[in-house]
């Protein structure tokens, strides 16, 4: 009787051993996917979840500014008798001299009657 106890003692020892390092193998696979998954993710520039909200909350801000001058100038505008228009520039052409105009040539003198 003694020779069973002793060996399911042996057997229970050897799978208790086994089921441990079982358990570690996956702890250890478990870590070196995080890993990897965090090296992938961070070659891809991602941002954090402060990083956006922080920008989330500026381009609220300026969303909120932008159509409060937009209101403004709309009033502006209706208090005038006629919406306000930006003034044009004129371009001209440069000014050629007067012999460059008559091909290099100079140019004939005015006639005269007589």
């Amino acid at each position: 009787m003694q020779s069973q106890n002793r060996f399911f003692d042996d057997l229970s020892k050897v799978l208790n051993g086994l089921a441990g390092t079982v358990a570690g193998v996956g702890r250890e696979a478990e870590a070196s996917a995080k890993e990897r998954a965090k090296e992938w993710f961070g070659g891809m520039d991602f941002v954090s979840r402060d990083e956006f909200e922080a920008v989330k909350e500026m381009a609220s801000k300026a969303r909120a500014e932008a159509d409060a001058l937009q209101k403004r100038v709309d009033a502006l505008e209706k208090s005038t008798s006629a919406p306000v228009k930006k003034p044009v520039a004129k371009r001209t052409a440069p000014q050629k001299p007067a012999a460059a105009k008559a091909g290099g040539r100079k140019p004939a003198p005015p006639k005269t009657e007589g």
